[in-house]
């Protein structure tokens, strides 16, 4: 009777690993892992009334390196963005691609300065969209040239 006892426990160990290797196999290959999964919320910032929405893709990067990791972590020089307005009153969406390298330079070369920080964590930019804390460091020239209006 204790042998049968043992062999129950020990079937039923073997089917539960057995249950556990299919599950993470589908997990991996159908789901998103938790490292992975990004809420929504903390990709969209919005306006000071509350009436639109802004969200930003990195749709180029920088091959620079930064010029100091050990102080600031791991950096990445952001080019070009991709933003997406939503205007919540109305449902209407706005979409416009800025190459924030040349409105730097324009901005520099018109008004003789540049507030521009395109340097931003890597850890900021989850899935190709930039965080919302960081919007404003990307669009402050495209917003003091009037190219954003948010």
């Amino acid at each position: 009777m204790l042998s049968e006892e043992k062999a129950d426990i020990e079937s039923n160990e073997i089917s539960s690993d057995s249950l556990l290797e299919t599950v993470s196999d589908a997990e991996v290959n159908s789901r998103v892992s938790f490292e992975e999964f990004t809420d929504e919320r903390i990709l969209i910032s919005h306006d000071a009334f509350g009436n639109k929405q802004m969200k930003i893709k990195v749709l180029e990067v920088s091959d620079e390196t930064p010029p100091s990791k050990w102080k600031f972590g791991d950096r990445v020089k952001v080019t070009k963005i991709l933003v997406t307005i939503k205007h919540l009153t109305t449902q209407q969406v706005e979409e416009g691609e800025f190459d924030i390298e040349s409105i730097e330079r324009e901005l520099a070369e018109k008004r003789h300065y540049t507030s521009t920080n395109r340097w931003i964590p890597a850890s900021d930019v989850k899935n190709g969209y930039v965080v919302g804390s960081m919007h404003t460091r990307l669009i402050s020239d495209a917003a003091a040239l009037d190219y954003i209006v948010f």
